[in-house]
């Protein structure tokens, strides 16, 4: 019986090609962990180095050295501002400012703060210098007393080396007037603080700082049932309005609208 022949297989000698490519695998496996884990990049610092020097004109280190970034990575931090401790501080110096305000206004009305016609208050508003409108006006006008613009003045002389807005409020007590200039206490009371406002802006305080209001027998001090308590609710009130910092806060839009009935 004839003997099969069987059929010499060709060698491969493209077998290596397997190996090499395992071995670059492997290789570019190698070099992404190394990558992945180093700490500093040479390359990547230097070019921030370089971009740095060209913007601010110096390195980041004399000499051009890499700095070990594990022994200084404390100096790198920029610490952020406090929005909190910043408003604490203006508000520290806004309220140290307006003592001084106050003070220099006691100062120069002193003798009728004794007397009891000018009063002076501070909150958080701002400073508030109450006088009363016997010492300005004679009952029923708001023409400005001769003795009184003497005091008025010396208020002016502080307000116009300050830089704070102003508001003058005219108050009367509830007595109804009603004559051929001012029909009712709500007109007598707005040209009251008109005419303390045009004095002291006749004497430098500047206008833009300057707001009248007539307020009427609104916001008593004392009781309208008694003569004292009407007397001192006639009055003009003169408040230096603080500056203080404030948070905006968006007003959030509903999530629904409640539809129109028919």
């Amino acid at each position: 019986m004839a003997r099969k022949k069987y059929r010499e297989e060709h060698e491969n000698h493209e077998r290596w090609l397997v190996s090499y490519a395992d071995f670059m695998t492997l290789l570019f496996a190698f070099f992404v962990v190394m990558y992945a884990i180093s700490s500093v990049n040479d390359g990547k610092y230097r070019v921030l180095s370089n971009s740095l020097n060209g913007a601010f004109g110096t390195s980041l280190q004399p000499g051009g050295k890499i700095p070990d970034l594990k022994q200084a990575e404390g100096s790198f931090l920029i610490p952020l501002p406090n929005p909190r401790a910043k408003n604490s501080e203006v508000l520290g110096k806004e309220r140290e400012k307006m003592k001084n305000v106050a003070r220099d206004i006691l100062t120069v009305l002193e003798p009728l703060v004794r007397e009891g016609k000018v009063r002076v208050t501070q909150t958080s508003r701002g400073v508030a210098i109450e006088i009363n409108a016997s010492l300005l006006f004679a009952p029923g006008e708001a023409k400005l007393n001769k003795d009184s613009v003497q005091a008025l003045k010396a208020i002016a002389s502080v307000l116009q080396i300050d830089n704070h807005a102003i508001q003058v409020e005219g108050f009367t007590d509830t007595s109804p007037i009603k004559n051929s200039l001012f029909p009712s206490n709500w007109e007598l009371s707005a040209v009251r603080a008109s005419a303390v406002a045009r004095l002291f802006m006749e004497n430098g305080v500047d206008d833009g700082r300057l707001t009248a209001v007539g307020q009427g027998p609104k916001s008593p001090v004392g009781s309208n049932d008694t003569p004292e308590g009407r007397a001192r609710n006639r009055r003009v009130t003169v408040t230096i309005l603080a500056v203080l910092p404030e948070t905006a806060i968006d007003v959030p839009v509903p999530s629904t609208v409640p539809s129109a009935k028919p």
